[in-house]
């Protein structure tokens, strides 16, 4: 990590563009009745996952779940920190679409 990017590169939103990388900081909710990405909460994005917070599965879970919505393959994201914890930072590199949840936001 550079001097320059600190745990809170988004600023006053849940996510920030880094050339073509989508940094989203996300509040998880594992556990829950259905996949689903929720409503800006301050500076996180709620998604909610069916899979059990065990050793990272809903993380996991979540990867698999928001790779498609995002028209990446799963290895194009990273779990910056939180694998196992509800507070995550992931890193999209060159989505080719965004959840209408973005649609502030723009694709580069």
């Amino acid at each position: 990590m550079s001097r320059g990017q600190v745990r809170n590169a988004t600023g006053d939103s849940f996510f920030v563009w880094e050339g073509d990388v989508l940094v989203v900081n996300i509040l998880g909710k594992p556990s829950s009745s259905k996949d689903a990405i929720g409503k800006p909460k301050g500076t996180q994005l709620k998604v909610s996952v069916t899979a059990a917070p065990v050793a990272g599965k809903a993380t996991d879970h979540m990867v698999r779940f928001l790779a498609p919505l995002f028209g990446v393959a799963v290895a194009d994201i990273e779990v910056v920190f939180g694998r196992e914890n509800v507070n995550k930072q992931l890193r999209i590199k060159s989505p080719s679409k965004l959840p209408a949840v973005f649609s502030q936001g723009s694709l580069l």
